[in-house]
């Protein structure tokens, strides 16, 4: 995305809803490094297991996590979709010794 798509899409969702976060938007580059990352599909209540996962593939193929903090991108709506076919990216930071 770029700085002018962002400030569009900012200027319409004002426009549509009136929400006082919303003048605390920012644009950002935020560069995250090496990511180990997946597409968890179902319930956020199933995502430990997709961690696990995770952090299996890391340990098999010699990778570290650096931290503890990890990225959910959100690409369902809970209020629209049924749980069973949420679509999460689970990412977390990893070295490579």
């Amino acid at each position: 995305m770029t700085e002018e798509m962002f400030e569009r899409f900012l200027e319409q969702t004002i426009r549509k809803k009136q929400n006082p976060f919303l003048e605390k938007v920012r644009f950002e580059h935020v560069e995250e490094g090496l990511s180990c990352q997946m597409m968890h599909m179902g319930s956020f209540d199933d995502e430990p297991e997709s961690f696990l996962r995770m952090e299996a593939f890391c340990t098999e193929h010699r990778y570290i996590r650096s931290s503890k903090i990890h990225r959910e991108i959100y690409l369902s709506d809970p209020r629209k979709t049924e749980p069973s076919k949420m679509k999460t990216v689970l990412r977390f930071p990893v070295n490579k010794p």
